[in-house]
């Protein structure tokens, strides 16, 4: 893998290079966890209720509509002494740092009436330096390696950084340590924050021995406090997503290996003509539709802190889950990804997520989810880790949920993390078909795509909530059981999952790169780069 040159144009990159690449992932996916509980900021410090707070991320992808094509325009025309990529992430990760402290920060502190339009002015610069950051997962895809056979090893990186990140060491933070930290339940500070913010006032929760407490989610300083640990861990990652793309980020990696002349006209044809990209963006945008509405914060916490009683389940079970569905994507990556071509990997993927999406359902329908009982833990107290191995601490509803819910999270990991290492072959693809390279087009194609399904996401379940009577606050773990909350719940978790699924499929049937073509395109790309050089 040390090589830089392969027989028939192939180039290739370090381990090492492709493992610290894929961090840059990983940095603006923290940030998307962190905006996830935008919701509860918005009702609780901006005041706004919660079908707005649920639709407004939606309506600013208007704006993201408009940024991301100038975004892809301008990766495709730079080609500094620092790169092509690296400029965008050290600009996008400044702009997603500052524009998150100033919205935690300082918006608390802006008067009641102002804070909602000073809010949309800071999204809407996020959002610019999101996309910046964001379109370069894609777009350098091509230039660290066209080896076949590697690029799906940047699935592998990616998908263990972010099943810790996403499923492990972040839920067992926020449920484990944040909100016990910031759950307010003295009667005088939350007497001050209501004093601050007069929309706290309908959020304060009284218990039967007239005890208040206010959630650490309506907390301002939940997210002051979460916003240092997400954004400093963050730009440790785009560093280290720099380094590894150091050596590669040059213009004899580049699509041709020569300067282009890229216009709108040619952005066109890419996307009236590249059929790889049009079936990779309808079976990605279905895919982050639905796992937005499945992992949504507000599905969580009524999966395990209303139907099931217990929301400290959410963080334990993805500690718990963690290794084996780990291991179970690291053997689709290698043994279906790398040997048979990635389009296969996410058919395979998809159709292992169905089935357990399936048994899930007949799970929760004919078992008693108020059964559930696994050890919860503690990320501070490893102490509490023990009581894994204890049988008096799991249930058999426990452990079936537990084993469906690897095999799920396990096929979908497959699916969702091949489609980025995919976008590589579509760019590769335009140059085989057209002459043109154009990854800031892909990526930023793709960044779109991601936020605008993933936001759709937010909104979907506010509104499926809001139709069952939470339009003015949104349901939290103390919130009452009710037939409406679970099957509210089973559409965002499971339903919405199998839609995005069977379109997956769909769109493979008309998806054109296979292990074969892939291996003819980049005999072809060689012979480009060759004739060039000859010019």
């Amino acid at each position: 893998m040390g090589k830089t040159n392969e027989p028939k144009g192939v180039h290739r990159a370090h381990l090492w290079e492709i493992g610290m690449y894929a961090l840059n992932n990983t940095s603006t996916n923290l940030y998307m966890v962190l905006v996830g509980y935008i919701s509860y900021f918005l009702v609780g410090i901006v005041g706004v209720g919660v079908v707005l707070a649920g639709s407004i991320v939606t309506i600013m992808r208007v704006w993201d509509g408009v940024t991301d094509p100038f975004v892809g325009m301008i990766v495709d025309k730079t080609n500094t002494k620092f790169g092509k990529n690296r400029p965008f992430i050290v600009i996008g990760n400044v702009i997603l740092f500052s524009m998150t402290w100033l919205m935690f920060n300082i918006l608390p502190k802006v008067p009641q009436g102002a804070r909602f339009p000073v809010y949309i002015v800071m999204y809407m610069i996020y959002i610019i330096g999101y996309t910046f950051q964001c379109v370069v997962t894609k777009s350098a895809q091509s230039c660290l390696t066209n080896d076949p056979k590697q690029r799906p090893i940047f699935a592998m990186f990616d998908s263990t950084y972010n099943l810790l990140a996403m499923s492990v060491i972040i839920p067992v933070y926020v449920t484990g340590t944040l909100m016990p930290k910031f759950t307010v339940t003295d009667g005088a500070k939350i007497d001050a924050l209501v004093a601050q913010n007069a929309s706290l006032a309908k959020l304060v929760e009284t218990a039967e021995d007239g005890t208040r407490s206010l959630s650490a989610f309506y907390n301002p300083e939940f997210f002051q406090y979460f916003q240092l640990v997400i954004g400093g861990i963050a730009v440790v990652f785009a560093i280290c997503a720099i380094i590894g793309l150091w050596r590669k980020d040059r213009q004899e990696y580049f699509g041709t290996g020569k300067v282009q002349k890229i216009t709108f006209r040619d952005y066109v044809d890419v996307l009236a003509h590249n059929r790889g990209i049009q079936m990779l963006v309808v079976a990605a945008s279905s895919d982050k539709l639905s796992l937005s509405m499945m992992s949504n914060s507000t599905v969580m916490i009524c999966l395990f802190g209303v139907i099931c009683g217990e929301y400290a389940y959410y963080g334990s079970l993805s500690a718990i889950s963690a290794v084996p569905v780990l291991i179970l994507t690291l053997l689709g990556m290698n043994n279906i990804a790398r040997r048979l071509g990635q389009k296969k990997a996410l058919v395979v993927g998809t159709l292992g997520s169905l089935a357990s999406a399936a048994l899930m359902l007949a799970l929760f329908v004919l078992g008693n989810p108020t059964s559930m009982k696994y050890p919860t833990f503690s990320l501070t107290k490893l102490s509490t880790w023990g009581g894994l191995f204890k049988a008096s601490n799991w249930s058999m509803f426990g452990v079936l949920f537990i084993l469906i819910y690897c095999l799920l999270k396990g096929f979908s990991s497959i699916a969702s993390s091949i489609v980025i290492p995919m976008t590589a072959d579509c760019a590769d693809y335009e140059v085989y078909r057209s002459g043109k390279y154009v990854p800031g087009l892909m990526g930023t194609l793709f960044s779109f795509v991601d936020k605008v399904i993933s936001s759709l996401a937010t909104t979907f379940v506010a509104l499926m909530f809001a139709a069952i009577g939470f339009s003015e606050v949104l349901p939290t773990p103390t919130t009452p059981y009710s037939t409406s909350i679970f099957w509210v719940t089973m559409a965002c978790f499971l339903g919405a999952p199998v839609i995005g699924w069977l379109l997956n499929i769909v769109a493979m049937k008309f998806y054109p790169l296979t292990k074969e073509k892939m291996e003819e395109i980049q005999d072809r790309i060689a012979e480009i780069k060759a004739e060039a050089m000859k010019g």
